[in-house]
């Protein structure tokens, strides 16, 4: 009888370990299924040269990474974090940054120069401000329509044309005006950068869509330091746990050059035989997430561990459409 209820709890222990990995992995895959779309091919362009700083990329708490605005000038679908995530167990965890268009929110198909004087959106003489039309009250700051949040600070905003794109942060948001001021969370905002910024599109018909810039990471908080947990944050907002307790998160990538496509990689820019790959050519994400129970088991005096791998392939990266 004492076997058969040790037998029991060790059962609903791994249930419970499963059902915590099932639901963040889940959300995760999604988001990486997401990636990429209405993103322009290759990313789009960081602030960079003379004149530009850092561009600050989500982390866990207490530590502070940043972009690569350096050699790479943009940024793209995928950003990978090779052992950048918390140290659990004495192992050291990876993170991953993705961006996405938003699903929901329409983007607005017409943001006209400063000199427009009609009804529809327009952009400031330094892009610093965006006047939205009559005819677009969707997106007003206030509250939700159909289940949609509008436009509100930290939100992230795509500007594009037929020929570039950049990002822009908000820092704040009236029912009329969408400012985009200095020192924004990210630092987006750079407008006396050389390159990269909204001043490279100034004078020109855009559109203007929101966009989510979403990073995964294990952490650990200091009041509960043995129960780290999965945690998703979304632009700049407050980072959520989605699961727990995670003990482990690990990502690697297959890489597509049509010819030697290599497979497992840990972390992008890769070099390889002279040849340096970038996260645009990530086809695949290989995942790996290790959770244990919350409680020790009765029959063996320890948590209870399971370990899920998958791979997901970045659908809005991997197809052409041939037929075009």
């Amino acid at each position: 009888f004492d076997d058969a209820l040790k037998i029991n709890d060790a059962t609903l222990k791994l249930t419970d370990a499963g059902q915590n990995m099932r639901s963040g992995v889940n959300l995760l895959v999604r988001d990486l299924l997401q990636a990429g779309r209405d993103i322009p091919t290759g990313g789009v362009p960081l602030p960079n040269g003379s004149g530009s700083s850092l561009v600050q990329r989500p982390s866990p708490p207490g530590s502070s990474y940043a972009f690569n605005n350096t050699t790479l000038t943009t940024l793209g679908a995928v950003t990978t974090g090779n052992n950048l995530g918390s140290v659990i167990g004495g192992r050291q965890t990876d993170m991953i940054t993705l961006l996405m268009g938003d699903p929901f929110l329409a983007e607005l198909p017409r943001v006209n120069p400063s000199t427009y004087s009609g009804p529809e959106p327009k952009l400031s003489t330094d892009g610093s401000t965006l006047t939205i039309g009559s005819t677009f009250s969707w997106w007003f700051a206030g509250d939700l329509v159909d289940g949609i949040a509008p436009i509100r600070a930290g939100d992230i905003i795509m500007f594009k044309t037929a020929t570039g794109s950049c990002l822009q942060t908000v820092t704040s948001a009236t029912a009329t005006t969408v400012s985009f001021a200095a020192s924004d969370p990210f630092n987006f905002n750079q407008r006396t950068a050389l390159h990269g910024s909204i001043k490279d599109l100034l004078g020109t018909v855009m559109s203007a869509r929101r966009v989510l810039m979403v990073s995964y990471y294990v952490y650990a908080a200091p009041a509960t330091p043995n129960e780290p947990r999965l945690m998703r944050v979304v632009n700049n907002t407050t980072p959520q746990p989605l699961a727990g307790v995670v003990e482990d998160l690990q990502f690697t990538y297959d890489l597509v050059d049509g010819t030697v496509n290599p497979v497992n990689i840990s972390d992008v820019p890769y070099t390889a035989s002279g040849n340096t790959y970038t996260s645009s050519q990530i086809r695949k994400v290989n995942l790996k997430v290790g959770v244990r129970s919350e409680e020790k088991s009765r029959s063996t005096k320890d948590y209870m561990r399971n370990y899920v791998t998958t791979v997901t392939s970045l659908r809005n990266l991997a197809y052409t459409p041939e037929y075009k």
